[in-house]
């Protein structure tokens, strides 16, 4: 690094795209300083009424002018500090002018929003931190000598997996383009079922097994690191599959830096989460994830602070094995193990190109099971491995561990957020002690600054508004085993995220979506004494405000809190396995020796779907062979018809050979570009559309509630009908 860095950069890695200023040690101090002073006097200026509106008027053309008309990182780190000044102001007027209560309940409501505006704030700033600037990194090219390349063991750990998701990736990872003699492929059976000792026989797979499940998956790992001895080791979880190009992308980092550790690549889903399939938003909102590894991670490692996230990464042995092995004191073991790695010095990287590819979790029960045992993790973390004190992290680092932990306290400012505008409706009490139009005037610059930043740096990884569905469908969920494990941090224990199988029809899941309905409730019942009280009761201009304000409020927590009841509406899943779109050169040939070319549309592991040029002589049920191509290499599979439309067929592979499956893989799967397609899908972020969306989707959550509530009372009525005519 160039002399003249602030303590805080002296671990950052310059990005390519960075420019280096050589301002000088002192001149780059002096300017840090200037500007320091001049923030904190827009920040602690105070001002009335008006003077506020003003001032909130002009950053608002500024911010605009910058967004619309201007390109480039700087534009974005301006309208951070645009973003940054205006909150800070907003906090620093709450903290000085707002908290004059009057009774105990007042105190009450005021001082809980209060906390939760802090959290908030404090997770803004560092999300800031982390994302302001990706490193971007590129891959580095291997050496022309093969021999030079190191080896490499394939770990895919499971538990209590079905046989063909976990068949899926050993087979996928066999068409690595890499030297044979220096990598091997392990599947980790720790339910140790000998269907898969047989299938890894078959296949040409290493199998190891374990007399005991102690410490789950990392626990798993730990003992294959015992029996293996390869110099790297790439862990995937069972339903993720590689590309064949993964060690080649991958491996050149680790020859080029020897305190490299570990390097994390994205996980991508080609199959949509609860949230997408039931809110029929796949592949046109980004998922949950999808900001975490698309931007987030990318930011953390400009600070050599990337999280290790359990699968599609690479590991060197020697490092791992000086920590001790996969971290075992927290059920977020992945995270834990990175955090000491770069306690011992070592590096971390993030790579973000999608190289693999797995499930994600079929229903809204799981989704929210996986998520607690995330947020239980990494309150583990924070609670007995706390980032902020402690040896060995440089501070940037901190910060970023510090972020990803606090992240996951979401749940109760959450339901703070969405209950506090009832405190007035209900109770009359005050959580601000101002008037409606002056925290409107100090508010809105805070709230539409943050939006507008996190819309220009997250567009493409998370679209407007969505974070609050989000984190509305999880808050009740998380907010009490993050606040028990802070209190009881070795209570967590590891639960497996099951994958696979079939939703067989449209259910209403009552017992999750209960959180949700009464959300929704009290905040419909508080709109209704909120409206009955501004037509009838507002005999002033001041409650009027007030009043408009706390139901503006109150139909946005509407809203959202109906929009996230239609995530409990489950949607029916039929399909073995999820199909991946994919225009693919094939080919079908008749049993009379016809051919014919078409492309597929999506394929699975045990089918596809084709586009053909003309309508084909073709029945359900008819045996036929297709070819699918990869370059000028072919690979041929039998297969029966069984859809047959407007010049496309679906069609079901018969059932296929050790030796077949490992080349449809080869061809379908392991193809180095099939993820790169679903990282690039979705849609420009627009809050206009967003709104539009959300609003849309709010609408489909009081249809669910109405069409499952008429059911349930008749069914009721119908019991209660039937028993009385007994």
């Amino acid at each position: 690094m160039k002399a003249g860095r602030s303590f805080l950069t002296k671990n950052m890695r310059l990005p390519e795209h960075m420019p280096e200023w050589r301002l000088g040690p002192w001149l780059t101090r002096l300017l840090v300083a200037v500007g320091i002073v001049l923030c904190a006097m827009v920040v602690f200026t105070p001002f009335e009424l008006y003077a506020q509106l003003g001032f909130a008027f002009t950053t608002f053309l500024a911010a605009y002018v910058i967004n619309r008309f201007t390109t480039g990182r700087l534009a974005t780190l301006i309208l951070i500090g645009i973003s940054i000044v205006t909150s800070l102001r907003y906090l620093y007027w709450r903290l000085t002018s707002t908290l004059g209560f009057e009774t105990n309940v007042d105190a009450l409501f005021g001082y809980g929003l209060l906390a939760a505006e802090l959290y908030t704030i404090l997770v803004l700033l560092l999300s800031y931190f982390q994302s302001a600037w990706p490193l971007k990194r590129k891959p580095v090219p291997l050496p022309d000598d093969v021999d030079l390349w190191p080896s490499v063991d394939i770990f895919i750990p499971t538990y209590n997996e079905p046989l063909d998701v976990v068949s899926q990736t050993a087979l996928t990872a066999l068409a690595h383009d890499w030297p044979a003699h220096r990598f091997n492929i392990y599947v980790l059976d720790d339910g140790n079922r000998p269907e898969f000792k047989a299938f890894c026989e078959q296949a040409g797979v290493g199998y190891i097994t374990r007399d005991n499940n102690r410490h789950a998956k990392a626990g798993n790992i730990n003992e294959a690191l015992k029996v293996t001895n390869g110099e790297y080791v790439a862990i995937f979880d069972c339903d993720h599959v590689p590309t064949r190009s993964f060690l080649q992308i991958v491996m050149g980092w680790f020859l080029l830096d020897p305190k490299l550790a570990m390097l994390q690549t994205p996980h991508v889903f080609f199959s949509p989460d609860p949230l997408e399939q039931n809110l029929e938003v796949f592949k046109k909102v980004p998922n949950e994830g999808k900001l975490f590894y698309g931007l987030t991670q990318d930011g953390n490692d400009l600070w050599n602070a990337t999280f290790f996230c359990g699968s599609c990464a690479v590991l060197r042995r020697s490092a791992l094995l000086d920590v001790g092995g996969v971290a075992v004191e927290s059920v977020t073991e992945d995270a834990l193990t990175a955090l000491k790695m770069n306690r011992k010095g070592y590096n971390t990287a993030y790579l973000a190109i999608p190289l693999a590819a797995g499930l994600a979790t079929e229903s809204l029960s799981r989704h929210v099971g996986q998520r607690i045992r995330w947020a239980r993790g990494m309150a583990q973390i924070f609670r007995s491995h706390n980032p902020l004190i402690g040896k060995g992290l440089s501070l940037a680092q901190r910060l970023c561990y510090a972020s990803a932990a606090l992240h996951f306290f979401y749940g109760l400012p959450r339901l703070v957020f969405l209950t506090a505008p009832l405190a007035y409706l209900f109770f009359g009490a005050h959580v601000f002690n101002a008037s409606a139009l002056l925290i409107m005037a100090y508010a809105v610059p805070h709230i539409v600054h943050a939006l507008l930043t996190n819309s220009r740096m997250q567009g493409k990884y998370r679209h407007t508004f969505w974070n609050e569905v989000y984190e509305t469908v999880l808050a009740w969920y998380i907010m009490l085993p993050t606040l028990a494990t802070l209190v009881s941090p070795n209570k967590a224990r590891f639960n497996v995220t099951q994958k696979g199988g079939v939703i067989e029809q449209d259910y209403f899941d009552w017992e999750l979506s209960r959180p949700y309905i009464a959300l929704l409730s009290l905040n419909i019942i508080g709109f209704i004494v909120g409206f009955v009280s501004l037509v009838f009761y507002a005999d002033s201009w001041a409650l009027m405000w007030t009043l408009i304000m706390n139901l503006g409020w109150t139909l946005h927590n509407i809203v959202i809190s109906s929009a996230s009841l239609a995530v409990a509406g489950e949607r029916k899943q039929i399909r073995q396995a999820p199909r991946v779109v994919s225009n693919l050169v094939a080919t079908i040939q008749t049993q009379g020796g016809y051919r014919f070319a078409c492309e597929t549309t999506d394929f699975s592991q045990f089918g596809l779907g084709v586009r053909t040029t003309g309508q084909l002589p073709l029945r359900v049920g008819e045996q036929v062979w297709v070819s699918v191509f990869r370059n000028e290499e072919e690979a041929m599979f039998p297969a029966r018809v069984v859809f047959v439309g407007d010049n496309k067929l679906g069609m079901q592979f018969d059932e296929l050979s050790i030796a077949q499956q490992a080349e449809l893989a080869k061809v379908t799967f392991a193809r180095a570009d099939t993820w790169a397609l679903f990282w690039a899908d979705g849609e420009k972020d627009s809050a206009w559309v967003a709104m539009k969306s959300i609003g849309h989707i709010s609408l489909q959550g009081f249809k669910v509630l109405g069409r499952e509530a008429n059911q349930f009372v008749r069914s009721r009525f119908a019991r209660l009908f039937a028993s009385t005519t007994k």
